[in-house]
């Protein structure tokens, strides 16, 4: 569903969130409800893209310990739901331990379950917007 006309889209921010393993990169997902994705949130207004994305993690798993060893690269979904887009940038972390903790709003975690999964296990779970960035993802990890 595209945005209406003239309306700018409403931008959240991720980290499609790898560690090294191995037998290859391990990727964070999180789950709530039924729905699979990348630690991500709306930005604060006026925040930087980058910061929010950095933000939105320790927020949501604790992990602050980031890495970015392809620069500051990004990949967009294209517009969904009601007028949104997610960008994900690319980043690294040793941490493995992952606290699900209560949102400032919500007073109980946001997520239900999260899990540091390979490839094709990732891939199996996320709808087609965000198998996209997980293929953006490992191309960038593969080459």
């Amino acid at each position: 569903m595209a945005a209406p006309f003239n309306q700018i889209p409403l931008l959240s921010a991720g980290l499609a969130l790898f560690r090294r393993d191995p037998d290859g990169p391990r990727y964070l997902l999180l789950r709530a409800f039924k729905y699979w994705d990348f630690p991500k949130g709306l930005l604060e207004p006026g925040e930087d893209p980058l910061a929010g994305a950095r933000r939105e993690v320790r927020e949501e798993t604790g992990i602050a310990t980031l890495e970015f060893p392809f620069g500051e690269i990004f990949c967009e979904t294209e517009v969904y739901g009601q007028g949104k887009v997610a960008r994900y940038y690319l980043a690294e972390t040793s941490e493995e331990k992952v606290e699900l903790k209560p949102g400032p709003e919500l007073k109980r975690p946001e997520h239900h379950e999260h899990r540091w999964l390979d490839y094709e296990s990732a891939r199996r779970l996320l709808v087609p917007r965000v198998q996209r960035i997980l293929d953006w993802a490992q191309e960038r990890l593969s080459s």
